[in-house]
């Protein structure tokens, strides 16, 4: 009888255990609100729970200040329809600048360890520093590392991840998204974790993705986790989906709710007095529009989809939507390289200081030397950032997965500045209104810098083509 009663008790304990478990806040990341009062916590538990909560102040002793959310029931499509549960809370009434400590989840599920952030600066004179990764996966992620050395010493003011997250988040019936979730954690707890949609979220209609992530746009204050456009400091970023374009077994229509999106969001960003505060248009999305890898991908083309539009009726094409409000910066992915493009429209360079054009179709992979092309305009070899005639691009593909590392053609095009083919990531650090400076980190070699440009711009707006 006793031993019977150990037994029992040892089973209820166990599986009073389990629940606890299932109930533990976990995958805890950070995003931006609408503005810089707020900050959005978002956590899974793996059983629903009671309450939704967060409690947050000035001192990890004195978390004063508690929040309600709502939970969201996800079940993956995979084959063992396994179910969890979203939670997300959105903290307000912050002081911009401030450094906050918070805790999410339960009296009766459990609570998270105590993590802390600093609120984003109000106005537009600071300069924001980012951290910017392109196809990571839980494998042979090797950026995660430098990512979460240079996270604790408070280094960034966020993480932007321009699509293509765990290789990939439904594999194992969403078991990979889950530990990919929980690698990133030390990183996306601390800083906001800025997220774009790739083609490695594909599965049942993006549905990982889509119930994961809690991205705002700042002018609806709805989330999107698709296409939305934020402001920090300086900077109005603008979001997008290249994956409409490529997926059109989930609808066309998408295609053209974001084009007529995007149009708004543009029109709005470039008008003089929203310029004026903040002049930067940054735009984010997975496929780029051009790249010299050595493979099949749309960007190989001449007249890539994305760039030009639905083959055709040539229609929803970016490139010229973008020159025509004068889109500074365009961040891509989906190589699995970093590549680094002169400025560049309709596949003209058109760089900043008066000189000579040029290009060098024989030059090593990650240089590009002086000589007369004549697609080439307006290039000089000293300061083809400064003041250039057209937005620039640049792909940062490689923060590691184990897709390895992707080819680049022999002879590159004119408009390819530098490449390489190190896993790594960027940074980028927004000075004021006129200067960014962009780094990129070599991950293979130990945290080196293999690139570096800088970005100056006197004029912004499509007058800036001028």
């Amino acid at each position: 009888m006793i031993a019977f009663i150990l037994l029992l008790s040892t089973c209820l304990w166990i599986s009073s255990g389990d629940a606890y478990e299932l109930t533990q806040p976990e995958q805890i990341h950070l995003s931006y609100g609408v503005d810089p009062t707020q900050m959005i916590v978002t956590w899974v538990t793996m059983d629903s729970t009671p309450q939704t909560t967060v409690e947050f102040g000035r001192s990890p002793t004195d978390l004063n200040t508690v929040t309600q959310g709502y939970a969201n029931r996800f079940t993956d499509g995979g084959t063992e329809h396994r179910v969890m549960y979203i939670h997300r809370v959105v903290m307000t009434g912050l002081t911009p600048d401030g450094t906050y400590f918070y805790h999410c989840g339960s009296d009766s599920g459990g609570w998270s360890s105590v993590y802390w952030f600093k609120a984003m600066k109000e106005g537009n004179s600071w300069s924001p520093y980012f951290a910017i990764i392109g196809d990571l996966g839980n494998v042979n992620g090797v950026s995660i590392p430098y990512l979460q050395k240079e996270v604790s010493k408070g280094k960034y003011d966020a993480v932007l991840h321009i699509g293509d997250f765990a290789y990939d988040m439904d594999s194992d019936n969403a078991r990979v998204g889950d530990e990919y979730m929980r690698q990133m954690e030390p990183i996306a707890a601390y800083v906001p974790y800025m997220t774009v949609v790739g083609n490695h979220e594909a599965a049942y209609n993006f549905s990982n993705y889509e119930n994961r992530f809690t991205m705002i746009d700042h002018t609806s204050g709805q989330m999107n986790n698709h296409f939305y456009s934020y402001n920090v400091g300086p900077i109005h970023f603008i979001v997008f989906s290249s994956e409409y374009y490529y997926y059109v077994d989930f609808g066309w229509n998408q295609i053209d709710v974001q084009y007529k999106w995007l149009e708004n969001d543009l029109k709005e960003a470039t008008k003089p007095e929203n310029r004026a505060v903040r002049p930067w248009i940054i735009t984010m999305a997975h496929r780029p529009m051009y790249c010299s890898t050595d493979d099949s991908d749309d960007c190989t083309r001449k007249e890539s989809i994305i760039r030009k539009g639905i083959p055709v009726v040539k229609a929803y094409g970016l490139e010229d939507l973008f020159y025509q409000y004068g889109v500074d910066v365009e961040i891509w992915a989906h190589e699995h390289i970093y590549e680094r493009m002169w400025p560049v429209y309709d596949r003209h360079v058109y760089n900043g200081s008066v000189g000579d054009p040029y290009t060098n179709p024989k030059a090593p992979l990650n240089q590009m030397w002086p000589v007369y092309d004549r697609h080439v305009y307006n290039g000089s070899v000293g300061d083809p950032y400064t003041n250039p005639k057209a937005p620039v691009h640049f792909i940062t593909g490689s923060a590691g997965c184990q897709e390895d590392i992707d080819p680049f053609v022999p002879n590159p095009p004119p408009w390819s500045a530098v490449r390489i083919r190190d896993y790594g990531y960027t940074q980028m650090k927004v000075w004021n209104h006129s200067v960014i400076d962009f780094t990129q980190i070599s991950s293979d070699k130990g945290g080196v810098v293999v690139d570096k440009f800088t970005v100056v711009k006197e004029k912004h707006g499509p007058e800036a083509w001028l």
